[in-house]
């Protein structure tokens, strides 16, 4: 029996279609459809300045837009030869780890309410509201912040500001441990997880899952230890579990806030002083560069012939993530409500999976790139 899940459902929070082959309750394989929301953003981004492309990548997705700009930025920083200043870099570091703290906070908030425990699933959006507002009050806005440019950041932040910031992050290192015990030693959410949605080490890598999902399941790799920000000035440990079942992915988002925590107060107890944005003429040429987003791996390959973009490709971790749900997460669930928590499990961003309408000459699209 196919069992018909999406695109529209209360239990998914963006548009897509899982085709759940079952067996009397059993899930027997899967299948994910995804074209539903389809915007084209790259293609939109030929032939634009870099002011342009760079308001456009913060749209690629909604919960971490923020990291979008800053790896297209950095992009064209790397063609044109240069680095933002170091208190930028610092700026975009608190902004970034901000940014994942709220969005592992609403991925475990999912799929808590997947799973029907609507009492954590408020009390993660409880931790997540504070530090909305800290993005607020650095950026001037809680999603898209409009906060990187080609060359640094937009504004500078003020020292009450940060002192702010700190504050907060401090109160959410105080009252984290109470709700992750609830779900760490919680016997009811233990056995809705626990053992379900497994993919090894092997499926991971032949599946090249990333980001929490990945080092859920054994791999131990963050592109943050390679960014020359992070590997210069801040010390954090690459968090990682080898179960690879649902427990282990929400616990490695959950282990992930304290390094954050950790980072966030490095960063603004030793912020440098200086400028925070610099002029930068456009080179020409190729450039590529990846960031740890919250869900893992962002990657921007752009081609610019001076100020104006050429080509550009934007690799997004979602994609990666939902094919090894499809391919080995949902395989033998015992249940279909299973396999909705298991899917709930890997965070899946559908906005940013789905960018590319490839089009001929008479602009009728001929093909789809998910």
């Amino acid at each position: 029996m196919i069992v018909p899940i999406g695109p529209i459902h209360p239990a998914l929070k963006e548009p897509a279609r899982l085709k759940l082959k079952t067996k009397g309750e059993r899930v027997i394989s899967a299948e994910i459809d995804l074209g539903f929301v389809h915007r084209g953003i790259e293609r939109i981004m030929e032939g634009k300045p870099w002011q342009k492309g760079i308001y456009l990548s913060e749209r690629v997705c909604g919960i971490c837009s923020y990291v979008h700009t800053q790896t297209f930025a950095e992009t064209f920083e790397k063609i044109s030869g240069v680095q933002a200043p170091l208190r930028a870099q610092y700026l975009r570091v608190i902004t970034n780890e901000l940014d994942r703290i709220q969005s592992h906070l609403l991925a475990n908030s999912t799929f808590f309410k997947s799973v029907e425990h609507e009492t954590l699933f408020m009390y993660m959006l409880k931790m997540r509201e504070p530090i909305m507002d800290a993005i607020e009050l650095l950026t001037g806005n809680r999603v898209n912040m409009g906060w990187n440019i080609v060359g640094g950041v937009r504004m500078d932040a003020k020292d009450e500001h940060l002192q702010k910031i700190h504050e907060i992050i401090l109160k959410l290192e105080k009252e984290f441990d109470t709700y992750y015990g609830m779900y760490a030693e919680g016997p009811f959410l233990r056995l809705r997880s626990n053992k379900v949605g497994r993919m090894s080490k092997k499926e991971a890598i032949e599946g090249r899952a990333v980001g929490p999902i990945g080092r859920g399941s054994g791999i131990k790799k963050d592109y943050r230890k390679s960014h020359h920000t992070y590997k210069d000035n801040f010390d954090f440990k690459v968090i990682w579990r080898k179960d690879g079942d649902n427990f282990a992915r929400n616990m490695n988002r959950f282990d992930e806030i304290p390094e954050s925590i950790k980072i966030l107060k490095q960063a603004i107890e030793n912020i440098p002083s200086g400028d925070t944005r610099i002029p930068v003429e456009i080179g020409r040429g190729y450039g590529e560069w990846i960031n740890e987003a919250p869900r893992g791996e962002v990657r921007y390959m752009v081609e610019t012939n001076g100020n104006l973009i050429k080509n550009i490709s934007i690799r997004t971790p979602s994609i990666m993530n939902i094919d090894c749900c499809a391919r080995y997460m949902l395989n033998d669930a015992m249940t279909v409500s299973d396999a909705i928590a298991t899917y709930a499990s890997v965070d899946p961003c559908i906005a940013c999976a789905e960018r590319v309408i490839v089009t001929n000459e008479k602009n009728e699209k001929i093909k789809i790139y998910l």
